[in-house]
């Protein structure tokens, strides 16, 4: 089952990130000062990430996506994929699996 992760970093800053049901991380935040933003943050998430509209494709070298909330700002960014495909792939895991996955403190 997937699930959010909320830790804490080295730099005393507070992140998330939502893991697959194969362990991998396939969205990431940036750093929040304090513990209630980023879980403001995963609460943006889970209501942003049905909607397909609110992902952002990055193309390149190698192709990544990013998830917007309704104020444009982004709240989570993926891994890197070494295709379009594999990347649309990642995008519907997080659409399918974000709005309802259970937050967990490591």
């Amino acid at each position: 089952m997937s699930k959010f992760e909320i830790f804490q970093g080295k730099d005393s800053q507070y992140y998330f990130r939502l893991i697959a049901e194969n362990g991998q991380t396939i969205l990431a935040s940036e750093g929040y000062k304090a513990k209630s933003g980023v879980q403001n943050g995963i609460a943006s998430v889970q209501k942003n990430a049905a909607d397909g509209s609110n992902f952002a494709r990055n193309d390149g070298d190698t192709f990544s996506f990013s998830l917007k909330a309704g104020n444009n700002e982004i709240i989570g960014r993926s891994q890197t994929y070494k295709s379009a495909e594999a990347r649309e792939k990642g995008i519907n895991s997080v659409m399918q699996n974000a709005p309802g996955a259970p937050i967990e403190e490591v």
